[in-house]
């Protein structure tokens, strides 16, 4: 990727005398130091969004728990309602029959 720079004229004049190799290899160590400075405050912006969408994450999953336990309750429940009538409703036909079997003895 090359790069580009803009100097002007007075400051290339003065450039051209120095040797740029050397400058550049002078200054190597400062655009490294800067380059890692901003590479941990990338890291670290990254990492607290990143927490922040786990917190979000966690936070939904309590939810979804707390649903699924009402719905395991709410099933334990209705399942016990429908044992309840069907007992009921045993109960109702043997009845039922019972009373057909007395009248149709009567008569």
């Amino acid at each position: 990727m090359p790069v580009e720079i803009k100097v002007e004229g007075k400051r290339f004049k003065e450039l051209k005398k120095l040797d740029l190799l050397e400058l550049i290899e002078k200054n190597l160590s400062k655009v490294e130091k800067t380059l890692q400075a901003e590479r941990e405050a990338f890291l670290i912006e990254k990492k607290a969004r990143l927490e922040e969408k786990l917190r979000e994450i966690e936070d939904e999953l309590e939810d979804l728990r707390a649903f699924y336990e009402k719905a395991l309750r709410d099933k334990e429940l209705m399942t016990s309602v429908r044992e309840k009538l069907r007992r009921e409703n045993e109960e109702l036909k043997k009845e039922l029959e019972e009373r057909r079997r007395e009248i149709d003895n009567k008569a």
